[in-house]
C-alpha cells in the first residue's frame, strides 16, 4: 500500500507553539534558499527531509518525535565554519561526544560511498557518523544555534556551486 504524502501543516499539528514558530521559520528559509522538502510518517516519527536541490543531497532532516522536535543537520561542509562549532553549547556538544563513532574513518570498514565527519570543537577531535553526529533537540537555547548552523551549512554549499 502507498504512503500517503504529508504536507507541512500536517507535520507541524503536532508541534507546541514556540517550536511551531521555529519550524516554520526554518521551513520558510530553506524553500526560499533553493531546497526541496518531502514528509512522510515513519515508525517512531513524522520525518521532513530537505534537500538541496542543486547537488540532490540533504542538508537537513526534522523528526517530530514523542520527546520533541528534533533537527539533524548534514554538516558535510564544516570545514568552512569551524569557528562556529567552538561557540555551541554544551547541551549540543553532548550529543555531539555520544554520536556513533565513523567506522569508515575510524576503521575503514563501512561502506565505500559513505563519509563521516572529522573536524573538533576546542582541542578534541571527532570522527562520527554522519547519520547522527548532529542530531539535536530543539530547545529555548539550541534554536538560535541551528539556524545558524544550517545558515553555515547551506552557505558552503551554495559557495562551493558558483566553483
Amino acid at each position: 500500500m502507498a504512503q500517503a504524502k504529508l504536507s507541512f501543516d500536517d507535520f507541524i499539528q503536532g508541534l507546541d507553539a514556540d517550536n511551531l514558530a521555529f519550524a516554520q521559520n526554518l521551513h520558510d528559509y530553506l524553500l526560499n534558499n533553493g531546497c526541496k522538502v518531502t514528509f512522510e510518517e515513519k515508525k517512531t516519527s513524522l520525518l521532513g527531509s530537505y534537500k538541496y536541490t542543486k547537488t540532490k543531497r540533504s542538508i537537513i532532516n526534522l523528526l517530530l518525535k514523542k520527546y520533541g522536535l528534533v533537527v539533524r543537520i548534514y554538516g558535510e561542509n564544516t570545514n568552512g565554519y569551524r569557528d562556529f562549532l567552538n561557540t555551541l553549547p554544551e547541551e549540543m556538544v553532548q550529543p555531539i561526544e555520544s554520536a556513533g563513532i565513523c567506522k569508515k574513518l575510524v576503521h575503514n570498514a563501512c561502506s565505500l560511498k559513505c563519509t563521516g565527519y572529522d573536524f573538533t570543537i576546542g582541542k578534541i577531535r571527532y570522527q562520527k557518523c554522519k547519520y547522527n553526529c548532529f542530531e539535536f533537540l530543539v530547545t529555548k537555547k539550541s534554536k538560535r544555534y541551528i539556524k545558524q548552523f544550517v545558515e553555515n551549512e547551506l552557505n558552503e554549499r551554495a559557495a562551493l556551486d558558483v566553483h
